[in-house]
């Protein structure tokens, strides 16, 4: 349902941007049916694009589905400009003179944008370091640190390369203690064995942990991160050492909407960090006594402005916030889904640093 609702609306936004493109003096001289052709061969690019992101069915898929993403992000971009300068004119109800040459920079500005965003998508993650104090935690834990990685989206676009590439650069970093976020493979399919490979060179002294994101519901066949050496939490404990409790939360998907897990009160002693794939039910959770939770999902909009309403549902978009006692961390995700695009900023590894409340005490 969701992929058809997503292919109508951008038929509709696709032929809101052919009938406006059709009066920028740049294209008037198209015949209306090569305009028509083009557009309806970049919705059959974007729909291709759509099925074959999600698993690489044969050689060069992958090329397939960049292409076919990168123009539904660029169309995007275009139907933002253009909406942008209808609103302002109008619909060419005002300064009828100017409104076409309007929209004619619109859309060389659309362009602009999309090579930006394409040009930050393709650098590698930044590495953005946290430093948290911790309830619980003792004094001889003091300075651990934890790598948190959320949202690759690992799959046609996104390959087993990219992915070696990523675990190659959270080793450099030499974290006591890796965690999964959620997300981590596109979903639709059996992942790629190279990629379940490249994601079994994480290694920590206190182990990799994760729990499921939304896209590992969407019919991930196996158990890709088990195969890979992830220990995932689902609605349970684990403490990796004494005096640091995890805990991993099941996705709240559709299915799980009104569903709250919250810690049990029998637990082992320490400081607890909870994983959540999405950054919800926070209070329950500052009420658990978790003291941080680290979370993704939200790619912080990826694409500007769409950001505007992502922010609706999830108000911490990206970095660090306080909900009571409990330190919230959301990451940007170190993939993109969809177009590989960032608009504004790149993707994100984080590096918390946790530092124990008992330890600075007099």
């Amino acid at each position: 349902m969701f992929i058809g609702i997503l292919l109508l609306v951008s038929a509709l936004v696709l032929a809101y941007v052919a009938w406006r493109i059709a009066s920028v003096p740049w294209f008037t001289r198209w015949s209306r049916r090569r305009l028509w052709a083009t557009f309806a061969g970049a919705w059959g690019l974007m729909v291709a694009g759509g099925i074959l992101g999600h698993e690489a069915a044969f050689p060069g898929a992958g090329w397939v589905a960049l292409a076919g993403m990168t123009v539904l992000g660029l169309l995007f971009l275009a139907f933002v400009g253009l909406l942008t300068v209808d609103l302002a004119t109008g619909f060419g109800l005002w300064f009828r003179a100017a409104a076409p040459r309007l929209r004619g920079w619109a859309l060389l500005a659309s362009l602009g944008l999309a090579g930006l965003a394409t040009l930050q998508a393709l650098r590698p993650p930044e590495v953005v370091t946290y430093e948290v104090s911790l309830r619980g935690l003792p004094p001889e834990r003091d300075g651990l640190v934890v790598a948190a990685l959320s949202d690759l989206h690992v799959g046609a676009i996104l390959g087993p390369d990219w992915l070696a590439a990523r675990v190659a650069q959270v080793q450099a970093l030499r974290p006591d203690l890796v965690v999964l976020l959620g997300d981590i493979f596109e979903g639709h399919g059996r992942p790629d064995p190279r990629s379940i490979q490249a994601l079994g060179g994480l290694r920590a002294p206190l182990g990799v942990w994760g729990v499921d994101g939304n896209h590992e519901h969407y019919g991930v066949t196996g158990a890709p991160l088990e195969a890979a050496g992830v220990r995932v939490l689902r609605n349970t404990l684990a403490s990796p050492v004494p005096g640091l409790v995890l805990a991993g939360r099941v996705d709240a998907g559709r299915s799980l909407r009104r569903a709250v897990w919250t810690v049990p009160r029998e637990r082992p002693a320490g400081a607890l960090v909870l994983l959540s794939h999405r950054p919800t039910q926070l209070e329950p959770a500052a009420q658990s006594d978790v003291g941080l939770m680290l979370s993704g999902h939200t790619h912080a909009g990826q694409i500007w402005p769409f950001d505007c309403l992502v922010a609706r549902a999830y108000p911490t978009l990206a970095g660090r916030a306080q909900v009571g006692d409990m330190t919230l961390i959301v990451s940007r995700g170190a993939g993109t889904w969809g177009p590989r695009m960032r608009l504004w900023r790149r993707g994100e590894i984080s590096l918390i640093r946790l530092r124990s409340a008992e330890a600075s005490l007099p």
